[in-house]
């Protein structure tokens, strides 16, 4: 009876399915330009939406792929994609004025102007259609610009046919239709994210010295070598992520199980956004795209899953530049005068004439003045500096999760990383239904060998690059360019054969960290300075994360539940090394009190007791989480981290060390007082729930959100707005994203449980926009609908045929 029953409804839902396919009514042609109009007729697509508005997009070719991709992506995200298209268009100074900020999802411009200016010089110079007309491998494959071509198709196509009901766009002229020149313009944005991104601002500003002009006088190159560490470091990335490959002898049946967590914003254009993908004989793989994008980032098919954690590797350098006497403009190669090439770029502003700036180019890069607020790098009359970034000649990355999406194992994940080389900030974990597991950082670096650095380093190269992987090398000499591996499909980077390999381990992890311990008993060395360092102080977050996979690996017999549950257990590292010495410090204080920063004593004696009871744990209704949170975060910021362990690091024992709080350091008490002021002062209770403090608004109900910040070490990671008077952390920046934990049963579909915390639309009318927020908050996971009969299955199956 039970048979029958579901063969009635399978062929129910079948029906239905046919119908709709058949009777729903096309959709209007698409706008389109010579750079996005379709070949051969209309394109289409069939999108099959289940539980979430999770689409399931099924089509004919790559083409007719990009179309039902950028059609549903508009349904979710019309306003976000609106809005990081003018980006890239270099518009954003003409709709929003000059000085408003950008969201920081395409780039790291401060505000608008300096924005439009670097994105209206790329499109001025033509640099995105060169890169689309170099040839494959070094260029993009025809599928990838098919894939382009039909997302804009379908993107415009949305926009035709609906009406836009966010609030962020409702009623903006700023939204318009896009071309396959703005589609590729958005994978390049992403692709520079690291390099040229970093830098816009000081791009757009360098102008050389004039004469008589007095700069200000440099910071110290021991400073400069601070700066350029923290501005490399994961501590305060707004990217990051963990994620772990188990191979077949950890598991119950032998086959591979991953667990991915990357922590991306959770507003703005750099939002993960799910979907399945299917071509039916050529590609079926399910996961989440980063938005605009035209494949899947992280994900899985039926043979292997993957993911990406944001990787050490500089991917970035700098020439520092002699210029020619008299002429600030001009520069030396070899004794002989080079000049610099002259860039004038317009831009249109809102509410005043035309901004037209210069920008100055040379044989390395851009020259530039600064990375970052701290990284000043004055150009003077003798000196310059040019940023070089390989990726910029890169257009490759969508082929490589293309590559990734067609593997049948992870050696094929490793042989798409080898053809395409098309990776520009991430490190790969992978496994698969065989049981193996893989760690990669295969990434496009500037060719920086440790032997070059030595030979060619400036003064400051010799401090920066030892203490953060930048290089700052003597552009007055040829012998100091880049040169080129022969395995590389582009000169100027490393090829395939000097990254960091690691497989079959029994378990492969990263956290952001180098490739050094990705797995503790098989550490990686052998890698030049620029792709990270090897026998250093691993994070919190990294020792944590390590000791916890290698348990289980220990333990063996795992299965996907085991993942699900790592990846909520919420346990705070930090807190199990220093909570009970906080707590006995604080109950020794004379009198049960402390001195705040202000000078002011503070009774700390219901502090002590909180701390005691805590479960070491940020789950939302652990008490005493908060306290210490804030009390953590006071004290790494005053306390030196070579102050705060009694026992220090150790290269022999680095998941282990460093250990013992001292409780000695006069930050400690001061920062425990703080934070008991703090909370009191807010009007929140030191044993209060997390989930009472932390937590997100949608739709003006209170969803409490578990995990913690980076410096708690917490794997599921998310770094909150501290809002006093609005009672506590009331909005989650960033952190834990699109996450996935994957295995396989021997059966014909994956066994996978994802979860898209955000959920996939930021409109606030969409059913969808908070949805797996609230699953999220209750940690709970959607089963995942990969096969077709489970696809068919679905209460909540609609489907929707869509034509341009």
């Amino acid at each position: 009876m039970r048979t029958r029953l579901r063969q009635r409804r399978l062929m129910v839902v079948g029906t239905a399915l046919l119908t709709a396919l058949t009777a729903t009514a096309s959709l209007p042609s698409a706008a389109a330009d010579r750079h996005d109009r379709p070949h051969g007729g209309g394109l289409s697509a069939t999108i099959r939406y289940t539980e979430y508005g999770i689409p399931h997009i099924l089509a004919k070719d790559y083409a007719n792929l990009g179309f039902g991709t950028g059609w549903a992506q508009a349904a979710d995200q019309v306003c976000t994609l609106a809005d990081g298209f003018l980006t890239v268009r270099g518009e954003r100074s003409r709709w929003f004025g000059p000085d408003a900020a950008p969201d920081g999802s395409l780039s790291s411009a401060a505000k608008n102007l300096s924005s439009d200016l670097y994105f209206r010089g790329v499109r001025d110079t033509h640099t995105v259609e060169k890169l689309l007309a170099t040839p494959a491998p070094a260029g993009p494959s025809r599928d990838v610009k098919d894939a382009m071509r039909g997302w804009a198709a379908g993107y415009n196509a949305w926009l035709k046919q609906n009406r836009i009901t966010d609030p962020a766009c409702k009623g903006a002229d700023w939204v318009k239709p896009v071309t396959t020149l703005d589609v590729a313009a958005r994978g390049f944005a992403i692709s520079v994210l690291g390099g040229q991104g970093r830098g816009i601002d000081g791009i757009t500003a360098a102008q050389p010295p004039t004469a008589g002009a007095e700069g200000k006088a440099a910071p110290s190159k021991s400073e400069l070598a601070d700066a350029a560490r923290a501005l490399f470091s994961q501590d305060d990335s707004d990217m990051g992520s963990n994620a772990v490959a188990f191979s077949g002898e950890t598991t119950a049946n032998g086959r591979g199980l991953l667990l991915g967590n990357p922590h991306y914003p959770w507003q703005g254009g750099r939002r993960f956004w799910q979907s399945q993908q299917t071509i039916p004989g050529e590609l079926d793989v399910m996961g989440g795209s980063l938005l605009g994008t035209t494949g899947i980032s992280i994900g899985h098919n039926a043979h292997v899953a993957w993911s990406h954690t944001v990787a050490t590797g500089v991917t970035l350098n700098l020439h520092q530049l002699t210029l020619a006497p008299s002429d600030p403009t001009a520069y030396v190669v070899d004794g002989k005068r080079e000049r610099m090439t002259k860039r004038t770029v317009t831009v249109p502003v809102r509410g005043g004439a035309d901004v037209t700036r210069t920008q100055w180019w040379t044989r390395y890069g851009p020259v530039v003045t600064s990375l970052g607020a701290q990284l000043p790098l004055p150009w003077t009359a003798t000196t310059a500096y040019a940023l070089g970034d390989p990726n910029a000649l890169n257009m490759r990355a969508s082929d490589t999760a293309l590559g990734f999406s067609k593997a049948r194992s992870t050696d094929d994940v490793l042989r798409a990383l080898r053809r395409t080389q098309g990776i520009p900030w991430v490190n790969t974990i992978a496994a698969d239904s065989k049981g193996h597991s893989l760690f990669t950082q295969s990434q496009v670096l500037p060719r920086i060998t440790d032997d070059l650095a030595a030979r060619c380093s400036t003064p400051l190269g010799k401090v920066t690059y030892p203490a953060s992987g930048v290089a700052v090398l003597d552009g007055s000499r040829g012998d100091c360019a880049l040169g080129r591996d022969k395995d590389a499909v582009q000169p100027g980077i490393f090829g395939p054969s000097r990254m960091p390999v690691l497989k079959d381990a029994p378990y492969a992890e990263n956290s952001n960290d180098s490739a050094w311990l990705a797995n503790a008993d098989r550490p990686l060395t052998g890698y030049e300075r620029v792709f990270g360092t090897v026998g250093t102080q691993r994070s919190m977050r990294t020792r944590g994360a390590v000791e916890d996979v290698a348990a289980m690996a220990g333990r063996g017999g795992l299965t996907v539940a085991d993942l699900q549950k790592q990846q909520f257990a919420d346990r705070v590292p930090a807190g199990d090394l220093a909570a009970a010495d906080t707590a006995k410090a604080c109950a020794a204080l004379p009198g049960g009190s402390a001195t705040g920063s202000d000078g002011r004593a503070v009774d700390v004696t219901q502090a002590c007791t909180v701390l005691a009871g805590w479960d070491r744990t940020m789950s939302t209704g652990s008490r005493g989480a908060l306290l210490f949170d804030r009390f953590w975060r006071k004290l790494t910021a005053t306390v030196a981290a070579d102050k705060l362990w009694k026992v220090p690091f150790s290269a022999a024992d680095p998941v282990r060390t460093p250990n013992t709080l001292d409780t000695r350091q006069p930050g400690f008490a001061t920062a425990l007082a703080d934070a008991v002021a703090e909370l009191r002062g807010a009007g929140i209770a030191l044993d209060a729930k997390l989930g009472d403090a932390q937590f997100v608004v949608r739709g003006g109900e209170r969803i409490p959100v578990h995990g913690g910040t980076e410096s708690l070490g917490v794997w599921n990671k998310v770094e909150p707005t501290w809002d006093a008077k609005g009672g506590g952390y009331t909005e989650v920046v960033h952190g834990s994203s699109y996450i996935q934990a994957v295995g396989w049963d021997g059966g014909r579909c994956p066994v996978a449980r994802t979860l898209l915390t955000y959920s996939q639309s930021s409109n606030p009318d969409s059913p969808h926009y908070s949805d797996q927020t609230h699953l999220f908050s209750g940690k709970k996971w959607v089963t995942e609908r990969f096969c077709e009969q489970d696809i068919l299955r679905s209460p909540a199956l609609k489907v929707v045929r869509v034509r341009g």
